[in-house]
């Protein structure tokens, strides 16, 4: 069975995971920037449906490395997800085009039990079998990535090399625009298991501009679809 984990980013899309229920929610706002970390209240609503919560924790949308304030604004994010139930944390750093493996460390440390996964901040690094190896060394409990492409569904020649590299010691996860369309392809490269979004798009009518990706006029967001969700579910086939 390859696990399924959903992206949720607003209290609709906990609903639907509560009904769904996959094997774990990955929280975050601002899933159209790749994730930033997500209130305590979303954080407090997610746990409450029952279904393993593993927060992001990201500071700012953008790139990877981060600043000695932002690494602290990290560690002290992840002890208060921790706090309020989470299971685990999504965390993510790069310095100089290679794995952070001291923030990864840090992470691990404080996160005890809870699970580490990291983000595809992987996917940013320069050699991923490196940062593969660096995220083993540093004691991570699984990766999110694309396999270095623009999607999952391009990198179904990648998979399985990352799978047989990490021969066990890491979980390998894949994401980027899965859906129920590729959702079997990129199972069978072996992962242990995929992340999706399964989104929907709602339009909505702005008056007036509210900042530079907030433009007067038709706007939109996404969250999550219970039909392609549960598409999702039945195709990995996630016990209930």
């Amino acid at each position: 069975m390859t696990a399924f984990e959903l992206a949720v980013q607003d209290p609709q899309g906990l609903a639907v995971a509560a009904r769904v229920r996959p094997d774990r929610i990955e929280l975050c706002s601002a899933l159209s920037t790749g994730g930033v970390t997500p209130s305590a209240g979303l954080v407090e609503a997610a746990v409450a449906t029952g279904v393993p919560v593993h927060a992001l924790i990201r500071p700012r949308e953008g790139g990877f490395t981060h600043s000695a304030d932002e690494t602290a604004l990290i560690l002290a994010d992840v002890r208060h997800a921790l706090r309020l139930g989470a299971a685990g944390v999504v965390i993510g750093g790069l310095v100089e085009g290679s794995v952070d493996g001291e923030l990864v460390r840090r992470v691990r440390e404080l996160a005890g039990d809870a699970e580490v996964t990291f983000h595809r901040a992987f996917d940013q690094a320069a050699d991923l079998d490196a940062a593969l190896d660096a995220l083993i060394e540093s004691g991570a409990t699984r990766v999110l990535t694309s396999g270095g492409r623009p999607s999952a569904s391009e990198a179904l020649d990648v998979f399985p090399r990352l799978v047989e590299r990490a021969a066990g010691r890491i979980q390998v996860m894949a994401g980027a625009g899965v859906t129920s369309a590729n959702a079997a392809a990129i199972a069978a490269t072996g992962v242990d298991a995929v992340h999706a979004s399964a989104k929907r798009t709602v339009t909505a009518t702005l008056a007036v501009s509210l900042g530079s990706a907030a433009a007067a006029g038709e706007s939109s967001y996404t969250t999550a679809d219970e039909a392609e969700a549960a598409a999702l579910r039945e195709l990995l086939g996630v016990a209930l």
